[in-house]
């Protein structure tokens, strides 16, 4: 069993379509105090060693933390673009690169996993950055990364949510794409396949 603490109920069926032949995921909603930090990594790690702890210390949990960041404006709004959407909204930072030649940008994201194998002896890689990796409090957590390029756009398409009707990635806006071709293609979707890669190899679940 794996939580994902989120209160999205898309990420959790993202989560299952790569996770739910090696274990079952499980919404856990909480909220963890979300660290002031220009590093995703970071972010995410502080989420999942919290989250784990909240939960009992026993079911490994994940968390994921994304940002868009654009290549003109130096990769803002980047882990700051949740709340740059609900305060300026989508359409405003589109008119902040409306006029720029340059409109190249990126969605990433990390997915953090915390259990509680933290005395292990040393941290690896595990496909990921290990951002955290052992502390001495019996939390181990690592971090997988996943990344796609597109650039910004005038706002398209119906579907989706948050950014993506101003993303394009090979012609198209996330919010152009079904749901399944989305996933297939996300930064989040990418960064779920090393996860599962990793639980793959045999690490504690």
């Amino acid at each position: 069993m794996l939580r994902f603490v989120t209160t999205n109920e898309g990420k959790v069926r993202e989560a299952e379509a790569y996770l739910a032949e090696i274990t079952p995921v499980e919404q856990f909603d909480y909220d963890y105090v979300e660290v002031q930090s220009d590093d995703l990594a970071e972010i995410a790690a502080h989420g999942a060693r919290e989250a784990f702890e909240a939960a009992g210390g026993e079911t490994p949990v994940i968390v994921d933390d994304a940002g868009l960041f654009v290549k003109s404006l130096g990769g803002f709004p980047g882990p700051y673009s949740a709340y740059v959407e609900d305060t300026l909204g989508i359409e405003r930072v589109w008119r902040l690169v409306e006029r720029e030649t340059q409109r190249r940008a990126a969605f990433r994201c990390v997915v953090a996993y915390a259990d509680g194998e933290g005395n292990d002896a040393e941290a690896s890689d595990g496909g990921g950055s290990d951002a955290d990796g052992r502390d001495g409090s019996g939390v181990r957590v690592e971090t997988f990364s996943g990344a796609i390029q597109g650039r910004i756009v005038a706002s398209r398409g119906e579907g989706g949510f948050g950014y993506d009707p101003i993303f394009e990635h090979d012609g198209r806006t996330f919010a152009e794409m079904d749901t399944a071709e989305k996933n297939a293609l996300s930064h989040r979707g990418r960064a779920l396949a090393k996860l599962a890669d990793w639980l793959a190899d045999g690490e504690p679940r």
